[in-house]
Parts: structure tokens; C-alpha cells; sequence
């Protein structure tokens, strides 16, 4: 039995944790280190796993330990954690947002096995979508584990190159965003045409999802699904001319790269304010 240890028990930990039950991961398993005792409760209550108020606790003996916090409480955890991690070696999987490898490294220990992710709030209703990526001491029953870990939440893509994760981060890990804000601007032009909100606001949130759906599993090129809903002449091709003459393909384009060089912008601040390992401690 694989032994997993979490440290951070909030809400992208509680839904990693609850899809891994669903595919038979032994809640006996699993440990979690959350500093909050009503946290540390309701997830003992609601997953029955062991919780503890101390990550040196949580990460003992763990085979694979997911750092489940926020970027920013990454670099605190290196005085506890360090010398812990680098006595077992674990599997260590980084969710946090923006945190390159070559920091993990510094922080826990340049002979660990690392998997950083970029999950996305879906991932909370089974529905995320994820890339990993790792460093080459992972191997491939490591990447399989990695893989199964995340797989619990949605679907989960490998990127190679890990310059490309702020593209991710920037594309799936903002992207849920992107649609509530297309879904906010439907509604709204919808009620300006004389719907009520309450309708305006259900027809859209139902259109995008069918929509999904019909991309993802049709398997079919986007392109092509939107040409056979566009009519010529027809009021489809009268509102895709409209964004056309707007500029949205440009739009995207240059929020997808604001977004991309943001995610740079913040981990070399992470680098800045973030304390070094110890001298000779590799």
C-alpha cells in the first residue's frame, strides 16, 4: 500500500483526497498536516484518514508527499521539512501555483524526485484539467504514481519542457475564468436584449457545457464543430463576423501571454523574498 502524505488539507487537497477513495486508495493510507483544528477534523470526519497539526508527523514515512499549499507558504516549509524529506525520499508533488522545480529543489533537496502540477478549480466537482511536469529523477513508476494521484481529479497531460508550464498555468489553471467572465458577458448581453437574468444566466452556463462536452468527447477539431453551427448568412455567422472585426482571436492571444508572463513574474518573486537551503545542505 502506497503511503501518501498531504500537506495542506484545503480544498484542492480535499478533492484530491476524495478522488483518490473513489478509485481505492485506502484511507488508511493517507495523511494529511493541516494547521487548522476545525480543517484537521471535518476532513478525519468527512474522508477518515489521519490528520495531524504537524508536518513532520504527516510526511513520516510517506512514499509520496503533495505539498498542497499556497505558493507563498512554500518557502516557511524548508526548515521543517527539509531534513524529514531528505531522510525518506519521497515522491515530492508540488500543486502550488508557479513554483518551478529549481525551487523545490533548493528548498527540500536537490536528490529528491519532483513532480510540480497546475491544477484548476474545476478539479473540485472531478472535472480539472492538469499538466505535470517532472525532474529526471522521476522515473516511470514515479510518473505513473504522480499521474494516478492527479488523475483523480480529471485529466492530466505531461509537458516536457517545464518553460511551457506558465503556458499552462496561463491556458487551464486561469482558463476557468476566462469562461465565467464569457459567461458573465452572454448573460449580460442577453438581459440588454430584453431576457430575464435568471433565463440569460441558465441558457448560457447550459450552452458552454453542452458545448464542452460535444468538444471533448466527439474528439472533433473545433474548427469543424463550429462550422456546422454556422449557417451561411445565418445569425451565427452574423455574431462570429462580429468578433472577427473585434479583434477576439488578438484578444486571447494577448491575455494568454499577459497571463504566461505574470506566471514568470511571480515565482522570481518567490525567488527574491524565499529564504536559501543551507550551505552544503544537497
Amino acid at each position: 500500500m502506497t503511503r501518501l502524505a498531504f500537506v495542506g488539507g484545503g480544498n484542492m487537497a480535499r478533492s484530491l483526497i476524495g478522488g483518490l477513495l473513489k478509485t481505492g486508495v485506502a484511507a488508511a493510507a493517507i495523511r494529511v498536516a493541516e494547521p487548522g483544528a476545525e480543517a484537521r477534523e471535518a476532513l478525519g470526519r468527512d474522508f477518515g484518514v489521519a490528520c495531524y497539526a504537524e508536518n513532520r508527523l504527516a510526511v513520516a514515512e510517506a512514499e509520496i508527499v503533495v505539498l498542497a499549499v499556497k505558493p507563498q507558504i512554500m518557502p516557511a516549509l524548508q526548515a521543517e521539512l527539509r531534513e524529514p524529506l531528505q531522510r525518506s525520499r519521497p515522491l515530492l508533488i508540488s500543486i502550488a501555483a508557479g513554483v518551478r522545480i529549481d525551487q523545490l529543489e533548493r528548498w527540500f533537496g536537490h536528490t529528491l524526485p519532483v513532480v510540480r502540477c497546475m491544477p484548476n478549480t474545476p478539479a473540485l466537482i472531478g472535472a480539472g484539467a492538469t499538466g505535470l511536469c517532472a525532474n529526471g529523477r522521476v522515473g516511470p513508476a514515479q510518473r505513473a504514481q504522480a499521474q494516478h494521484v492527479l488523475d483523480a481529479t480529471g485529466l492530466t497531460r505531461w509537458i516536457e519542457d517545464e518553460a511551457q508550464m506558465d503556458t499552462v498555468t496561463a491556458l487551464s489553471g486561469s482558463g476557468p475564468a476566462y469562461f465565467f467572465a464569457l459567461v458573465e458577458a452572454l448573460e449580460a448581453a442577453a438581459v440588454a436584449q430584453g431576457l430575464p437574468r435568471d433565463t440569460a444566466r441558465a441558457l448560457a452556463a447550459q450552452t458552454c457545457l453542452g458545448a464542452g462536452r460535444m468538444l471533448a468527447e466527439s474528439g472533433e477539431d473545433p474548427a469543424e464543430l463550429r462550422r456546422r453551427v454556422t449557417s451561411p448568412n445565418g445569425t451565427t455567422q452574423a455574431a462570429l463576423e462580429s468578433f472577427r472585426d473585434d479583434g477576439l482571436a488578438g484578444l486571447v492571444a494577448r491575455a494568454v501571454a499577459a497571463a504566461t508572463r505574470r506566471g514568470a513574474e511571480l515565482a522570481e518573486q518567490l525567488d527574491r523574498a524565499a529564504p536559501d537551503a543551507a550551505p552544503g545542505s544537497h
